[in-house]
């Protein structure tokens, strides 16, 4: 036998394991492996070029656990590890499946010799690839479903649309005891974004949906708190450990999964982690055509919910069992909507409306899609995008949410929009008060309903209650940029200025290129006189913006009461020569902190003919004018209180 030696590092292809250390990294980035993976891979490096069959990796691997179902235990840590090498079961480079044998490394190999770990291999590690034709002719086919090519077949049945159960006990129960699979209660949770595996980058935008739709499902449940999309999107195909994932989103447990489509056919796999301890508690896998998708996922949801022993309410037990057949064609031009809509892009936007009004065309029934476009709307008319006058957007954005209810009444997605129709451009509060609130109690996990609630209840004045709904869209969607600087906005208005500040400096850490994050520190610095502070943070939002009309009339404001009036008056200036009404309420504002009272008041005037964000009355520029009786008039007029 020829000596062995211990090595630390092992090299194939790009990639290279440290074995003292058990990172996977490719052109040296870690890649996040699991912990079975991993030591599978490193199994098969032991001896690359022969079979290592599936009862010696049971043996090594999970020794002192029982299973449900082995087979598709094995079977979901090759997929898994396949998919960290971006390997595949059909043509392998790597690892090679031997039917009812097991498998083989049959890439080249080469290692380091510093003695770091207790792996041993030969002096002469084995660099050869085996003959594929011979290797093709020595697998079988698992599975030749009639509805799909051979190579898909074998895709589908090798596991490599499989992340599926690796634990189904981790300990044997103690009979005294009563132990559950739980180390601890799970009442968070992370919808990881599932992974596309059908080698087309095109397709995710399916795989995304999928996502969103998961996590909608689940966000139902009152008792658990479920990260929104904006949080979880982030860690796509990123390198960092399940536990670090659960500890900087704050959540309990991560749900991993897969989708996999071929023509008119879907397989979506998950699996429920138990985020601290990294053990994995429930994997399953679901198909159907693409008719079945709805229901497919609430079957995923419900169970998840299940798995972790949530308690559901009936209404939400009913929820996750009704689902609607779609069209096939109306839901992927709904999911390519939601798509671009997530991009919050003026182009993105504009796509978003023409596959929400395609897959109205192929589906006039289909409910979501009018969500959609009533959400696509609503953010046309917001001066960040300024696709739309809000005269133009808003009554678009009511009639689509208004249609969606009408078809279906469950949508608290819909009542969001249309609350926010209702509210901010009609100023109809009590309605709009009322149709938050049934939103919320639809679906308590969307964080947009209480997102867009606080600034209602900001600018209604009841600032306690604004910023206790803030915490809870925070808590949900706790790396959203916009729903933190919103944080720093609701304590601004509620003249907590130090918290807004230190909110401000928060979001700032987080993305230092968020236009809005130093607009809102910049105006919270001018209250406490810090005016060369102030202007240099509201100069950079406008700069980041592009010139967004609310960081000039900021800026201009910050100006106006630091003494450079000529500063404040250009910028002023420049506004009106492109206002067609539009920006009458900021004129207003920039008018006031130059203290001329009557052309402010003129230009509120204009500004409630034409119809405005009422949430620009909150602003502390405007408090010289609150005695006045016009301005009190003003606040009546449009519902607000007067004190």
């Amino acid at each position: 036998m020829e000596p062995l030696r211990h090595i630390s590092v092992v090299r194939f292809g790009t990639y290279e394991i440290a074995l003292h250390s058990g990172e996977l990294r490719k052109a040296g980035v870690r890649v996040r492996v699991q912990q079975q993976p991993l030591k599978l891979l490193e199994i098969l490096l032991e001896r690359p070029g022969d079979v290592v069959t599936r009862d010696e990796l049971r043996t090594r691997i999970w020794p002192n656990e029982s299973f449900g179902d082995f087979d598709q235990a094995v079977n979901a840590a090759v997929a898994k590890l396949r998919g960290a090498l971006g390997d595949s079961a059909d043509n392998p480079r790597y690892i090679e499946t031997l039917p009812k044998r097991g498998y083989r490394f049959i890439a080249e190999v080469a290692v380091n010799e510093a003695p770091l770990h207790g792996l041993e291999v030969p002096d002469r590690v084995l660099a050869r690839k085996k003959d594929r034709d011979r290797a093709f002719a020595d697998r079988a086919l698992v599975s030749k479903r009639p509805w799909l090519p051979a190579s898909k077949a074998v895709a589908f049945a090798l596991g490599s649309v499989f992340v599926i159960l690796i634990f189904w006990i981790f300990h044997q129960r103690s009979h005294t005891s009563g132990n559950t699979l739980l180390s601890t209660p799970i009442r968070s949770l992370a919808v990881l974004p599932l992974e596309n595996l059908s080698g087309d980058a095109s397709q995710d935008y399916f795989a995304d949906g999928m996502t969103d739709q998961l996590i909608t499902d689940l966000a139902q449940i009152s008792a658990l708190r479920v990260i929104s999309r904006t949080s979880v999107m982030p860690y796509k195909r990123t390198g960092r450990s399940l536990p670090q994932i659960a500890r900087e989103l704050n959540v309990d447990a991560v749900v991993e999964g897969t989708v996999l489509r071929s023509g008119e056919q879907i397989r979506i796999t998950a699996q429920l982690i138990e985020a601290s301890a990294d053990k994995h508690l429930w994997a399953a896998s679901y198909e159907g055509d693409l008719r079945e998708m709805l229901t497919l996922q609430k079957r995923v949801a419900s169970a998840i919910a299940g798995q972790i022993r949530i308690e559901l309410t009936p209404q939400e037990q009913a929820v996750l069992k009704n689902a609607k057949v779609v069209n096939p064609e109306a839901y992927e031009a709904y999911l390519k909507g939601r798509y671009f809509w997530n991009k919050r892009t003026a182009d993105g936007l504009n796509k978003a409306v023409d596959y929400f009004k395609g897959a109205i065309e192929k589906d006039p029934n289909y409910a979501q899609a009018y969500t959609g476009l009533a959400d696509s709307y609503a953010l046309f008319g917001n001066s960040d995008f300024a696709v739309l006058t809000p005269q133009e957007a808003y009554p678009k954005a009511k009639a689509a949410a208004t249609k969606a209810l009408e078809l279906d009444n469950s949508l608290g997605e819909a009542h969001t929009s249309l609350a926010l129709c209702l509210g901010l451009f009609e100023w109809n509060w009590e309605a709009a008060d009322k149709e938050f609130q049934e939103a919320i109690a639809l679906n308590p996990g969307y964080a947009t309903a209480h997102q867009w609630y606080a600034l209602q209840l900001s600018v209604m004045g009841r600032h306690q209650e604004a910023i206790a709904e803030m915490s809870k869209a925070e808590s949900l969607d706790p790396l959203s940029l916009i729903i933190g600087a919103d944080m720093a906005d609701v304590l601004f208005a509620a003249r907590r200025y130090e918290e807004s500040m230190q909110q401000s400096r928060k979001v700032i850490d987080m993305d230092p290129n968020f236009a809005i994050a130093h607009l809102e520190l910049g105006q919270a610095l001018a209250q406490k006189t810090m005016y060369n502070e102030a202007i240099e943070e509201l100069q950079k939002a406008n700069e980041l913006s592009g010139g967004n009309t609310t960081c000039i009339s900021t800026l201009a404001c910050a100006y106006a009461v630091s003494g450079r009036r000529t500063e404040a008056l250009r910028l002023m200036s420049g506004l009106k020569s492109r206002s067609n009404h539009r920006y009458d309420a900021h004129i207003a504002l920039m008018q006031a902190s130059l203290d001329e009272k009557d052309q402010a008041m003129a230009s509120l005037e204009k500004a409630y003919t034409a119809g405005f964000d009422a949430l620009a009355l909150r602003s502390p520029a405007f408090d010289p004018l609150r005695s006045d009786p016009r301005f009190q008039d003003l606040l009546r007029r449009i519902g607000l209180p007067t004190h």
